[in-house]
């Protein structure tokens, strides 16, 4: 039965069946993970966009809340082959649009050739192909959403571990992941979570021994408070960033960053560090990536895939950032050791 449409840039509207009801808006992305759905589903990095799952099956082992890694569903809607009951009931209660029945294979395929792009999405019972087009008609590209740092990060600073005996760590929340927050706990930690648009003041009251940029969603020159921080602060606080947060260091230090053709999302990009030559598994979840790293950057990690940069360093002002996920959840965990080489620079 068809009662859902996606309709995609050019105008072309695929039927589907739907899931959950509602009409909505987004960039259409796809994933290549095959597990892990509940933390793509609740990973702040996918705010404003539309979800494709390219593996055909997705709920298959149930939707349990100590997986999530954030208090809701980011994506603005959620596009599969098949959604088991229980996914399709939990993004329904969330009230994000969802639908299935459709030729996945054919829109990852469309995305690869075309890059990622606008469309629109009715579900439900009254819906018309119009109402997708409508809604495809007031889309915006991912570098219009100015301020979605605003829809993503904390308004109020957060402390975590408070009684810790690791390094302070001044956390820019700018679409961080639970899972960042938890890598950093367990390591004894005391993390000062703080807003996308904290000032340098703000993170001179945290007083900490580092400075952590996190993930997040949209253009990295659309956090501009971030970069600010940084530059205040790089030479007097060793630095990190993570995704989002390697975009903002490089963007702040003089170098560029520009939008990827479908950007990398899935738990399966290989990683190759230059000094070592070792290839790891990594999580990704970006859409822009770093251009130029500019003079004070130098680059230890390449995708093996297209060669963009994952992995800026400067010893010398004790900065160490990854484009991927260390953090993982869903794994691999390839990469957990960024967080102990990062605590490290802080406690020296």
């Amino acid at each position: 039965m068809t009662d859902a449409y996606v309709a995609v840039e050019g105008e072309r509207v695929i039927e589907a069946r739907a899931r959950s009801p509602g009409t909505t808006r987004g960039e259409l992305v796809f994933t290549t993970a095959y597990t892990g759905y509940e933390e793509s589903l609740t990973d702040p990095s996918y705010e404003e966009q539309v979800l494709t799952f390219s593996y055909p099956l997705i709920g298959n082992y149930g939707v349990r809340a100590d997986r999530f890694e954030s208090d809701r569903v980011q994506p603005n809607a959620v596009v599969a082959r098949e959604l088991t009951d229980d996914v399709a009931e939990w993004l329904t209660d969330e009230g994000v649009p969802a639908v299935d029945h459709l030729d996945t294979r054919e829109i990852v395929t469309e995305i690869r050739d075309e890059g990622a792009m606008k469309c629109g999405i009715a579900a439900g019972p009254d819906v018309t192909e119009q109402d997708a087009l409508d809604e495809l008609a007031q889309c915006k590209h991912m570098s219009d959403h100015t301020d979605i740092g605003k829809q993503v990060s904390v308004t109020e600073p957060e402390v975590h571990n408070p009684d810790g005996d690791g390094p302070r760590v001044a956390l820019v929340d700018c679409g961080a992941k639970g899972s960042i927050t938890d890598s950093l706990v367990e390591r004894d930690a005391v993390v000062h979570r703080l807003p996308y648009d904290a000032t340098a003041e703000d993170v001179a009251d945290v007083d900490p021994d580092l400075l952590f940029i996190s993930n997040g969603p949209g253009d990295p020159e659309n956090f501009e408070e971030a970069g600010e921080v940084v530059e205040a602060y790089v030479g007097d606080l060793p630095l990190a960033g993570i995704c989002l947060g390697q975009q903002v260091v490089a963007n702040a230090l003089g170098g560029e960053t520009e939008k990827m053709e479908f950007g990398h999302r899935g738990v399966n990009q290989p990683v190759r560090d230059l000094r070592t030559d070792r290839v790891v598994m990594t999580t990704q979840n970006h859409g822009y990536t770093v251009a130029d790293p500019g003079d004070k950057l130098n680059v230890t990690q390449v995708n093996v895939n297209d060669d963009t940069p994952e992995g800026l360093e400067n010893d010398d002002l004790s900065i160490i950032t990854r484009q991927y996920h260390p953090e993982a959840n869903p794994g691999p965990n390839d990469s957990l050791d960024f967080f102990d080489d990062v605590l490290a620079l802080a406690e020296e």
